[in-house]
């Protein structure tokens, strides 16, 4: 189903026509974009083998790298990225975290037909805003293994001063090491039953977080990566001493959120799912399935771990800034101490003045509780599984509040595609935990046409079907 059909629409009595992927709204608005010149990339996804820094792996992959190689952009400029289908299976590439245009979304069903095995499909968009931003498919659990890369838009005009840049993927693995995705999704599907004989060797008891506000993920992983590579064999990035460090963190992970701390060193957040925030200090940062962070460290003199902590699970994952070669890296197993100090919060990000939503009550809210456990391992939208006939109508221009109620004793990173939307301090992000038994509001202004998913970004949870849609009407 791709769009501009009558379709059932929650919330109203009457069922509306919405706006197609790839229709004239569509159109008209990346017109409005201004599309600059064309960056042409060349993807293979394909089944191949990885080293891990030790550990080699089976697994699928974009070119057999993991991460992938990284698009990189000026704003402005259009991206034409050709996706050659080498797996066994059909496949896709969601833009994650980019407001495009639908028919480049990515979504199976909804926005393109699947890649089939052996073929090729040409995904076409303007890089409309500046930032971290990151690819990955959106077929079945496919996220889950290694098909994931960083996508970043630069600003010429940006004020930001620093003098080196480190972009780091965290990850959380087990494919080709204790079974594969799908593997995980059936032994999670059966749940938790008395009837269920056993847990299964890949479901994880026992992992909680206070800042998750109790159990923190469900899936066992035998590996933590930082940039594919395990913590006894850490990526190292070289630079002098007072080096002005940019990180830009992207979680890439299937069920891990990350604590992540410098060794010795205060982080200062400038940037958070691409857009930037008033500067704030902090020890460590919490970092969910699909957010990003922006932090500039200046850089001491030494060799310092830069530890994700994977929360709840006690495993890290681990790279090396060294600025010394005088000095012996410390062990795998260093914990930073910043790891046990300040965590900022969602309420200490203070958008930059000029990129706060302007002040307007909601013209429309939709309500989204989030239900499930793992009991029966029934997640959901609104009481009901995912269906692409199931979508929430909205009108262009209006402001829309999207009220995310969970009913659930577990924390989900729900994801809005296509859009930014502004947290109740004003930040904006397009990813945001929902805490157990919480309510989280957050505002966006219905700006661009077409049909939009949102979900967990917990990729078991939303293939059990904590999954639904947002739809644009025909004017």
């Amino acid at each position: 189903m791709l769009g501009g059909a009558a379709l059932t629409a929650c919330g109203g009595k009457a069922s509306p026509t919405f706006v197609s992927p790839s229709g004239a709204e569509v159109r008209a608005v990346e017109q409005a974009r201004r599309p600059g010149a064309v960056r042409d990339f060349r993807l293979a996804a394909a089944e191949s083998q990885v080293d891990l820094g030790g550990p080699v792996v089976r697994t699928w992959a974009y070119d057999g790298r993991i991460p992938g190689t990284p698009i990189r952009v000026a704003l402005g400029e259009r991206v034409r990225a050709t996706v050659t289908n080498r797996l066994p299976v059909d496949t896709s590439i969601h833009w994650h975290g980019l407001a495009l245009r639908n028919d480049a979304d990515g979504v199976p069903g909804v926005t393109q037909q699947p890649i089939k095995p052996g073929s090729e499909f040409v995904y076409e968009f303007t890089a409309s805003h500046p930032g971290t931003y990151w690819f990955h498919p959106h077929s079945g659990t496919q996220l889950d293994r290694g098909l994931y890369a960083p996508l970043i838009v630069d600003d010429p005009l940006e004020r930001l001063n620093y003098d080196e840049e480190w972009v780091v993927v965290l990850d959380d693995w087990l494919d080709g090491v204790t079974g594969t995705p799908d593997e995980v999704l059936a032994e999670l599907s059966r749940g938790m039953g008395m009837d269920h004989a056993g847990m299964g060797k890949h479901m994880l008891m026992g992992a909680t977080s206070p800042l998750l506000g109790g159990d923190a993920g469900d899936v066992r992983y035998p590996h933590f990566l930082v940039n594919g590579r395990i913590p006894s064999q850490p990526e190292t990035f070289r630079a002098k001493p007072g080096t002005r460090l940019r990180i830009r963190l992207i979680n890439a992970a299937g069920d891990t959120a990350f604590r992540v701390a410098l060794a010795e060193h205060r982080l200062t957040v400038t940037h958070t799912d691409g857009f930037p925030v008033q500067a704030v200090e902090s020890d460590a940062l919490l970092i969910g399935m699909g957010e990003r962070y922006d932090v500039l460290v200046t850089l001491k003199d030494g060799v310092f771990p830069l530890v994700a902590l994977a929360e709840g699970k006690k495993a890290v994952a681990r790279g090396l800034i060294r600025t010394s070669g005088r000095t012996a890296a410390p062990g795998p197993g260093l914990r930073p101490r910043e790891l046990d100090g300040e965590v900022v919060g969602y309420d200490q990000l203070v958008p930059r003045e000029a990129l706060r939503l302007e002040a307007k009550r909601p013209d429309r809210t939709i309500k989204l509780e989030l239900s499930g456990s793992m009991m029966a391992y029934d997640w959901a939208i609104n009481g009901k599984k995912y269906d692409p006939a199931t979508i929430y109508p909205v009108q262009s221009g209006e402001r829309v509040r999207l009220s995310f109620v969970n009913r659930t004793m577990m924390w989900h990173p729900m994801h809005l595609h296509g859009h930014t939307f502004a947290l109740p301090g004003g930040a904006r992000k397009d990813t945001a935990i929902v805490l157990p038994n919480d309510t989280l509001e957050v505002d966006f202004n219905a700006d661009n046409p077409g049909i939009w998913m949102i979900h967990c970004h917990n990729i078991y949870h939303a293939e059990s079907g904590m999954m639904t849609l947002l739809g644009y009407q025909q004017p």
